[in-house]
């Protein structure tokens, strides 16, 4: 079986785990590296795309801060939200939760309410402009310990913008245990918001089982590493509790080894629920039409079960049932045209 290229970058798309920062592409870093020719990060787009070259997972953060430390302004933040927005029309993308690490740039002296007032004016536009839905996941990131995880709380539920639907945890796995996150996380469901966390990206299970156990989470980010646990595969797959897989985010990082030692069949095949997602495309050449290939491919998917992977992420996205609903609609009139 083979899907067309043609037929998937027409397909009308969700994406439920892609970063705000990780989602500039070599255009849009460029554009901010001239804006603050001060910056390490080279402004020309081909040297941009040897700097994105990494070796591990430490590397790729080490990069993904530099280009954090481009967006210096509210201006800033707004420019790459919008042409992020932009760059995910162009493949069809009708609805996405871009997950923001407002302490990355309030450390840096953005304030909270000219970030999260930023990113809104740039949702909004988009929405009217391009036609793409974005909604706001929070997230800590784990290097910045307790006091990121309270500021990124206090802006989550006091500043609040209207996108904001989840309430993440990204960065480094290793070194930063979950439980400390607790109660961040309690406070952060008691206002409303969804927990979504990654986990088991580069670490084993038992990141995964204190994700689901102790931060309550109602998705997890990534998730590679579940299937080495059975009674783990047993409990995602009881509960329902969806997988936001990235494959090639997964090789880039040597979260795993290459595609053909995925778990995405594995976990297909165990009856866990998986949705598709491109993670920081740029940063790993990549984009969700390609992620969509690689997982048409690994799962030996035609049209329709393209299509059905599609609508998986819709259906767990945390969107009003009003945009489920139409984009459902568009995803079943595509197919059958």
């Amino acid at each position: 079986m083979t899907v067309s290229r043609e037929f998937l970058a027409g397909l009308p798309k969700a994406e439920l785990h892609v970063h705000h920062v990780g989602s500039a592409s070599p255009r849009i870093v460029a554009e901010l590296a001239a804006r603050h020719p001060e910056s390490p990060v080279p402004a020309d787009p081909a040297a941009l795309a040897e700097y994105f070259q990494f070796t591990d997972f430490a590397k790729f953060i080490e990069i993904y801060l530099s280009v954090v430390e481009l967006i210096k302004t509210p201006e800033d933040v707004r420019l790459l939200t919008y042409e992020v927005a932009r760059e995910m029309a162009a493949q069809n993308l009708r609805y996405a939760e871009l997950t923001c690490t407002p302490y990355t740039s309030v450390v840096r002296g953005i304030a909270p309410e000219a970030y999260c007032e930023a990113i809104e004016d740039a949702r909004v536009a988009a929405e009217k402009e391009l036609g793409i839905t974005l909604r706001w996941i929070f997230d800590i990131s784990g290097e910045d310990g307790l006091p990121g995880a309270d500021e990124t709380l206090r802006i989550a539920t006091k500043i609040r913008p209207e996108g904001l639907v989840g309430f993440g945890l990204g960065g480094p796995e290793i070194g930063v245990p979950r439980p400390q996150f607790q109660p961040h996380f309690e406070a952060a469901l008691a206002a409303g918001l969804h927990s979504v966390p990654h986990a088991g990206e580069t670490t084993g299970p038992e990141t995964i089982w204190d994700a689901v156990r102790v931060l309550k989470a109602e998705r997890i980010g990534h998730g590679t590493s579940a299937m080495q646990d059975p009674a783990l595969v047993d409990y995602l797959g009881e509960h329902r509790i969806p997988l936001e897989v990235s494959p090639t985010s997964n090789i880039a990082t040597r979260a795993v080894a290459s595609y053909d030692e995925h778990p995405l069949r594995a976990m297909v095949d165990a009856g866990l629920v998986v949705t598709i997602n491109s993670d920081d495309p740029p940063m790993f050449g990549t984009n969700l039409t390609n992620e969509y290939a690689v997982a048409a491919r690994l799962l030996e998917l035609d049209d329709a079960g393209v299509a059905e992977l599609a609508k998986t992420a819709v259906r767990v996205s945390f969107a009003e049932d009003s945009v489920k609903h139409a984009l459902l609609q568009e995803i079943d009139a595509y197919v059958s045209a």
